[in-house]
């Protein structure tokens, strides 16, 4: 008999080779997360008590009786921030200098934490009630680090997506498609066959990226912008296949 689940449905699902593989749960991250997100927000609301972070009237003139204290935003946004940095640094996919700038921002705010944490505590195991002018200077300006940090990665990631779309949409559109090629003068350093007169050159069914990557083996300085033209693909399609050649060639 296949287990079952609260809802009734099977406790598994089929995997490869119809095999019945256990659906993992996320409940065992809540359990430990949920302490540690008790300590981490205690530790970053008193810190930000003692940096004189405090509660004040978020709308004065127009609802004064909207009071936030804005110790909640040290905690907030500087752990939502790692975590996002390490969603996108692990799952995979997007350019190099994407994932590189995901992987050092987690870091440093997983070290940003600790180091949050070690302060707040080393002040209030000596009854301090105001923090050192240092710590103060460095914790103000944790909430405008975060936002740059959090607005960069964010253009990052939707820059690799609409090169990645145009990319795809552009193969798609020249596969198979039939292109006029003009002749190239000799300092061009490519010489492509004149088009005849009265018709253009039929091009066999290849992917743009083919094209590229011929006329790049022939001249690699030739500007990308005159390589688009010549292999009638978009400039992220250039981009995309330079650096597919140059990392093969490493």
């Amino acid at each position: 008999m296949i287990p079952r689940t609260a809802r009734g449905g099977p406790a598994g699902h089929h995997g490869p080779g119809g095999a019945v593989t256990a659906r993992t749960r996320p409940w065992p991250l809540l359990v430990i997360a949920a302490p540690a997100a008790v300590a981490v927000w205690s530790g970053w609301v008193g810190l930000g008590g003692m940096c004189g972070f405090g509660v004040i009237n978020l709308l004065p003139g127009l609802a004064d009786g909207l009071r936030v204290n804005t110790a909640i935003t040290l905690p907030v946004g500087v752990e939502s921030y790692g975590a996002y940095a390490l969603y996108v640094w692990i799952r995979g996919g997007g350019s190099g200098r994407t994932r590189a700038f995901a992987r050092h921002s987690a870091v440093g705010a997983l070290i940003l934490g600790c180091l949050g944490q070690v302060v707040f505590h080393l002040l209030a195991a000596a009854r301090q009630p105001v923090a050192p002018w240092p710590v103060v200077m460095l914790v103000s300006c944790l909430p405008v680090v975060t936002v740059f940090a959090a607005a960069m990665l964010v253009h990052l990631v939707r820059a690799d997506a609409s090169g990645a779309t145009g990319a795809t949409a552009g193969d798609s559109r020249d596969s198979g498609a039939t292109l006029a090629v003009p002749a190239l003068r000799h300092d061009d350093g490519i010489m492509a066959s004149p088009v005849p007169s009265g018709g253009s050159s039929a091009v066999p069914p290849r992917t743009g990226s083919d094209r590229v990557r011929d006329i790049l083996s022939r001249d690699p300085a030739l500007p990308k912008v005159d390589v688009a033209a010549l292999a009638a693909v978009h400039v992220r399609t250039v981009e995309r296949v330079k650096r597919e050649m140059n990392g093969a060639a490493k």
